[in-house]
């Protein structure tokens, strides 16, 4: 067997044992969900308001008002 098809060989099996895994890590990515909707609201907080006033900016010099 040449070293290609042992290494796909081998390759598969890692993706064939990495599909029959369903353990998962269920509290870890409730927690990676958590922090992130937290990171987005943090974010959405302290930018919002600039962010709104860019837009509105924004629209005003596009209607010309």
């Amino acid at each position: 067997m040449t070293l290609l098809r042992r290494r796909w060989a081998a390759a598969a099996g890692w993706m064939r044992d990495l599909a029959d895994d369903d353990a998962g890590d269920v509290p870890g990515w409730v927690l990676v969900t958590l922090m992130t909707a937290g990171l987005v609201v943090l974010i959405w907080a302290v930018a919002g308001p600039a962010l709104s006033e860019l837009f509105e900016q924004a629209i005003a010099r596009v209607s010309g008002i």
